[in-house]
């Protein structure tokens, strides 16, 4: 228990799931009692409004039913409660209401009981404003100076100062430079309305200024406004406090001097009626509410300020002088005088929570028990602190971010693909033009071994893949339950896809709220997206990957592709994709080697892939560990270029398609203007073939449309494209210079940064940038390229000149030597020889002019790179004068 705990007097809550903030909370005599004793006026966000008047038996009880004197259900939220002098012909004390769009003012009266229920309470309405502008807040005061009533200002959500005098409308004022409203407080001291602007200043407006300035009934921005007549609303004067503020207050006691107080985001300010600051607090917490009252010392002003930690703390001036505890988070509060009682603090929470409490402190009964003495083991305590200082050693060395999974998981999902495609189609809606597009069944499988709450499977496939479903909501899972569902996936689009691999991911609760995931991947059959054909002989493109085992038959590690009956067809396989290209697969048999040939580029990817897994596997199931493939040819970058300039001249017209769609819209805005005014014309006068163009700009529109839609599809297509080709790129990469797993990932991290490409964020950009870095880290050749330093702003290029240029500098320092390493021990220079007989990167700067776009030709391991250059041109002549491992010498 806290010593500084308040001291609860009265509490209940109010209502269910009600919200409440600053302006829900009154403290007056509302019903005029002549007594003195304030009662609790109380306005939710759901339009309940409630009046009490506690009064305990003994401190800390509960409400009892007489103390709730009324309760009343609203037809419109309640923003604000205030209570003054707010009808005419009377001195008075009433109860004024802020809606939304409507300000009501109540007479609240009650009526001597007869019985033992007590006194009967009711509100009458007197008079009611309906607003034209949403309200924020409001205010009230004797506005110019008037004598025993009160005035009324509303701010609107749009900055209008609307001003009530009693039951008729006044006038309205825009409030200069508006942007956001915000506190809003009238000082009768210097008639003057003090708000904070969303300019973080402390602003004040004179009463006589507001009235004699232009009229604001319609918001008119213009210069016709400036020359008509009335005087501009000036401000009085102007703070700058530098931080939004959450409430104002101005106050005036006789042993004080005026002063308006702002509670801000992190400071306390007190000001002179002139602006002047007095004192400031700066406040090392986040304050939700403040209230001023008087101070028993003369000249001083104490200060009540709630934060978000659940204390109020009490201030005189700028000095601390008292610090509770509250249970709950105050949003408004209030110094009341109930039951004879002065000085009750009313605290209300967000969630309804209202209190009536004192400040007091409480013993606290608690004592500490006496810890057993024992006698201390240093041996025990040096083995245990070494074994701590390992595991955290241990655990320093990991750099992951996400823990290691836990041996047994809460939640497993498994995914399980049907052997054979489906028997009767499911592609729905497909744009493949083939006669028949395949689909393949995946069966999911979620088991729980504890409670899961609301569990919910999405399956993900690359486009242009798709599912029949991708999105399954199910009720809670009880501990070991389990569920399962059955989907179909096939070729939506009318392109090869550039991966065959699928995730599931299953998102859920625990019972005690820790959200978690679970998922899987599973791996898509080729026959989905091909189907065996008659082999080619001629091919554009070839590849040749070496192995070091024998050439293994098709019938063996491709059943699904060839006839077991075709056995002269065993070293030769065709594949027709479902969008119409053709791919051929030939296992040589004199040699070790496998070569895969079609027309295009990209649809080497997936055979090459799915003949590499395939293989693996085989050898895997022979317990043969040593299988390696090699790949000793040329990296196709010319052939990867050109898929790179047909992306990126599609992204350009894309850029293209949007200038001229927007000039088009803005030529059909103005054309349809120009109609408008000639219809509204009371003359009327001839069209002067507005229609015309007006239709014709129509058509012009709609063309540009399609076209840019059409691009768009094509641009997709060339980006799926280009991701196949890239896929096969760092294939053959790895293959050729022996890369680890590792090195692997932080290729295709390079290339593939994107799993979509757009307007914003395209591939070239990107994937530039990632060369960039690696160029200027672990493949730079000193430590003028380190000290480089990169654009921090990713921009679409003008042409793909750097980007091919990089790549091909890249690809040549990986023949050097280079390796490729996030790590800052690797970005000094590389002094490891590579298995094989590569030199180290030189010093010169001949790779430089290496790095044209045209060439696609690399040395292979233990050559070296001879340069010419004929003057006045940029053409290399390479000259691999050093003998391969057959002796053979190459020119290029």
């Amino acid at each position: 228990m806290s010593l500084f705990k308040a001291r609860d007097w009265w509490s209940t809550i109010l209502g269910e799931e009600e919200e409440f903030d600053q302006g829900c909370l009154c403290v007056a005599d509302v019903d005029n009692s002549g007594s003195g004793q304030d009662k609790i006026i109380v306005g939710s966000y759901m339009g309940y409004l409630r009046i009490f008047n506690p009064h305990p038996v003994k401190p800390g009880d509960g409400v009892q039913p007489e103390d709730l004197l009324l309760e009343v259900q609203l037809q419109e939220p309640i923003l604000q409660v205030e209570v003054g002098k707010f009808v005419s012909g009377t001195e008075g004390l009433h109860l004024a209401v802020l809606h939304c769009r409507k300000l009501c003012v109540y007479a609240v009266s009650g009526t001597l009981g007869n019985v033992e229920h007590g006194n009967q309470y009711q509100i009458k309405l007197m008079y009611e404003h309906n607003l034209q502008r949403t309200a924020c807040n409001m205010t009230y005061g004797p506005f110019g100076g008037v004598k025993g009533r009160d005035l009324i200002c509303i701010q609107s959500m749009d900055g209008m100062l609307m001003l009530f005098e009693q039951e008729s409308y006044a006038f309205g004022r825009f409030l200069p430079g508006f942007l956001l409203p915000g506190p809003l407080t009238y000082s009768s001291r210097t008639d003057s309305f003090i708000t904070v602007s969303s300019c973080r200043q402390v602003e004040s407006y004179k009463y006589q200024v507001l009235a004699f300035a232009t009229d604001a009934d319609e918001r008119q921005e213009t210069e016709q406004q400036k020359l008509s007549s009335g005087k501009k609303l000036a401000v009085d004067w102007v703070l700058n406090i530098g931080e939004q503020a959450l409430d104002i207050c101005v106050v005036s006691f006789n042993q004080a001097v005026s002063s308006v107080f702002v509670l801000g985001e992190r400071n306390f300010f007190c000001l002179k009626d002139n602006g002047q600051i007095r004192f400031m607090k700066k406040l090392d917490y986040s304050p939700s509410c403040f209230v001023p009252y008087c101070s028993v010392k003369e000249g001083t002003i104490n200060t009540l300020i709630g934060n978000h930690s659940k204390m109020l703390n009490v201030y005189q001036d700028v000095t601390l002088k008292w610090a509770t505890q509250l249970p709950h988070i105050p949003v408004s509060v209030k110094v009341a005088n109930l039951q004879g009682l002065k000085g009750v603090i009313v605290t209300l929470s967000d969630n309804g929570h209202l209190q009536c409490s004192y400040l007091g402190t409480d013993p606290s009964l608690f004592q500490a028990p006496q810890v057993d003495s024992r006698d201390i083991n240093y041996e025990e305590f040096d083995a245990e602190m070494k074994e701590l200082q390992k595991i955290i050693k241990e655990a320093t060395k990991t750099q992951d971010i996400l823990p290691k999974s836990e041996k047994h998981r809460d939640l497993i999902v498994t995914a399980e693909v049907s052997p054979d495609l489906d028997a009767e189609s499911q592609a729905i809606e497909s744009e493949v033009k083939a006669e028949a597009v395949p689909s393949v069944t995946v069966k999911i499988k979620i088991q729980s071994r504890v409670t899961a709450q609301k569990p919910n499977l999405a399956v993900c496939v690359q486009a242009p893949l798709a599912v029949t479903c991708d999105q399954f909501v199910f009720d809670d899972l009880e501990p070991d339950s389990s569920e399962t569902v059955v989907l179909s996936v096939f070729l939506k689009g009318n392109c090869s896809p550039s991966e065959l691999e699928g995730n599931c991911v299953v998102s859920y609760n625990t019972p005690t709220g820790i959200p978690k995931v679970a998922q899987c991947n599973f791996r898509l059959p080729l026959r989905l997206i091909c189907f065996p054909a008659q082999p080619s002989k001629a091919a554009n493109h070839k590849l040749t990957i070496d192995t070091n085992k024998p050439p293994v038959s098709f019938l063996t590690i491709f059943p699904d592709f060839v006839d077991s009956s075709e056995d002269d067809q065993a070293n030769v396989l065709g594949f027709e994709f479902l969008t119409g290209s053709k791919t051929t697969l030939l296992a040589s048999k004199t040699s070790q080697r496998y070569r895969i040939q079609s027309d295009q580029l990209e649809d080497l990817w997936l055979i090459t892939e799915e003949l590499m897994l395939r293989l693996r596997e085989h050898f895997k199931k022979q317990n043969c560990k040593d299988f390696a493939c090699t790949f000793s040819g040329s990296i196709p970058l010319q052939e990867y270029f050109e898929l790179i300039d047909r992306h990126f001249e599609l992204r350009l017209n894309a850029e293209k398609f949007q200038e001229l769609l927007s000039e088009r819209a803005v030529q059909f805005r103005a054309i349809e203007r120009r109609l408008l005014t000639r219809f509204k014309d009371k003359t009327p006068a001839p069209l002067q073939h507005l229609d015309t163009l007006l239709e014709g700009t129509f058509r012009e529109v709609i063309a540009l449309a399609d076209a840019a839609e059409e691009n768009q599809a094509n641009m997709f297509q060339a980006f799926t494209k280009l991701k196949s080709a890239t896929h096969l790129v760092i294939m053959l990469i790895s293959l050729w210079q022996k890369l680890s797993s590792d090195q692997v990932a932080i290729l295709e991290a390079t290339f593939l940064p994107l799993a979509e490409d757009t307007q914003e964020l395209g591939w070239e950009e990107t994937v530039d940038a990632a060369i960039s870095y690696l160029l200027r880290t672990c493949l730079s050749k000193s430590s003028k390229e380190q000290a480089l330093t990169l654009s921090s702003q990713l921009c679409m290029p003008k042409d793909t000149s750097r980007l091919k240029k990089n790549i091909t500098l890249f690809c040549d320092r990986l023949a050097k030597g280079g390796r490729l390493s996030l790590s800052t021990e690797s970005t000094t220079q590389q002094a490891a020889v590579m298995p094989g007989g590569c030199t180290t990167i030189p010093e010169s700067d001949l790779e430089e002019r290496m790095a044209i776009p045209g060439s696609t030709t690399f040395p292979s391991h233990g050559q070296i790179a001879k340069q010419k250059y004929k003057s006045g041109d940029r053409v290399a002549a390479f000259l691999l004068s050093v003998p391969d491992c057959k002796g053979n010498k190459w020119c290029v």
